[in-house]
């Protein structure tokens, strides 16, 4: 392993999560993008080299502060960005390999995007009928115009609408955000989705129906066969909605695994960083209060090394040396920590402190 592997390795995960179809995988999946210009011009590492699975009717939760790499993974899924490099499969077969508008249609139906915003994301001139009646035009052609209001009506009231004729002939100004967050998954279930990409979907919502949008989720699992790649910072809504947690801090994932695994015993300094946030009594932490005051991960030319060395009070001089790559620590549950021990939960100095 040379200084500049970044890496992820595969999940050994348990038999019955690892029967079911892959649905989506990735490759090493990379995205940089150059900023400055001139004499000045860098790399920003978005993205560094990670490998994923997420299988069928699977939530996954993708955990990580602001500018952790986790919208830009979302949008290279949803082809927003191509890849640098990586690959990325859907159902088996590489993206690299769509041709033609057909091809690209039918992946953008199976795999639609739900986003932040949900005032931002509807049209405030149109109904909020218009968007999902226009995609079923779009992405399902053989329907007829009723057959079009009829299923509009039906993806309203799976994400719990009611009455959803009436909603559905309002403007987003006379919806609550909770509602037009609905709408936002309305739209996207009314493509037959296989996978819904759903980027911080609850975070601009009040407490309060925060709950509600979470239930939705697990209900489009449950109902639709649906699964969902949930992008959030809010660790405690990952734990009531997700089977398996991924946790990425600069660019890297750096601890995957079942999410009450990776809660109850996390392995790398960043996931109990997260954690300290949020105090559970079943899986008590703590972490150095001087790493929550360092600065964020230098991502732009970054060195080799750990990207959370700066902020680790257990940083030892490998860290600054060697990127860790993902190695198993339990049963399904991996960590990318140089000092990290798969019989103790709480990673310790392997050498000298750094």
């Amino acid at each position: 392993m040379t200084a500049e592997t970044t890496g992820a390795a595969e999940t050994t995960e348990p038999p019955e999560v690892a029967a079911r179809p892959a649905l989506m995988e990735t490759v090493g999946l990379t995205r940089h993008f150059r900023v400055g210009g001139g004499l000045s011009r860098r790399t920003l590492h978005a993205v560094d080299d990670v490998s994923l699975v997420i299988r069928d009717r699977e939530i996954v939760a993708l955990v990580g502060e602001s500018g952790s790499g986790k919208s830009t993974l979302a949008r290279l899924l949803a082809q927003v960005y191509p890849p640098t490099s990586g690959e990325i499969r859907y159902r088996g077969r590489s993206l690299a390999t769509l041709r033609g508008r057909r091809a690209k249609l039918a992946y953008r139906s199976d795999v639609p995007m739900v986003f932040q915003d949900p005032f931002s994301s509807l049209n405030p001139a149109y109904r909020v009928s218009h968007g999902i009646l226009r995609g079923l035009a779009l992405h399902r052609p053989e329907l007829g115009r009723a057959e079009r209001r009829a299923e509009a009506e039906r993806v309203a009231e799976a994400v719990g609408l009611a009455p959803a004729a009436e909603i559905l002939d309002r403007y987003p100004h006379e919806l609550s955000g909770g509602q037009r967050q609905r709408i936002g998954f309305a739209q996207a279930l009314a493509y037959r989705p296989r996978l819904i990409l759903a980027d911080e979907p609850v975070s601009m919502l009040d407490v309060s129906i925060r709950i509600g949008l979470l239930n939705v989720m697990t209900q489009l699992r449950e109902r639709e066969g649906v699964s969902i790649l949930y992008i959030t910072h809010d660790i405690a809504s990952a734990r009531y909605v997700a089977d398996r947690l991924l946790v990425m801090y600069g660019g890297h994932v750096v601890e995957s695994g079942p999410t009450e695994a990776v809660l109850a015993g996390p392995r790398h300094p960043y996931t109990q960083l997260l954690l300290s946030a949020v105090p559970d009594p079943r899986a008590p932490l703590e972490v150095d209060a001087a790493a929550a005051r360092s600065d964020p991960p230098a991502v732009i030319d970054p060195a080799p090394g750990c990207r959370f060395r700066a902020r680790c009070p257990l940083a030892v001089d490998a860290c600054h040396a060697l990127t860790p790559r993902l190695r198993e620590l339990g049963p399904a549950h991996d960590a990318a920590c140089h000092v990290a021990e798969a019989d103790d939960p709480t990673p310790r100095a392997a050498a000298t402190p750094a």
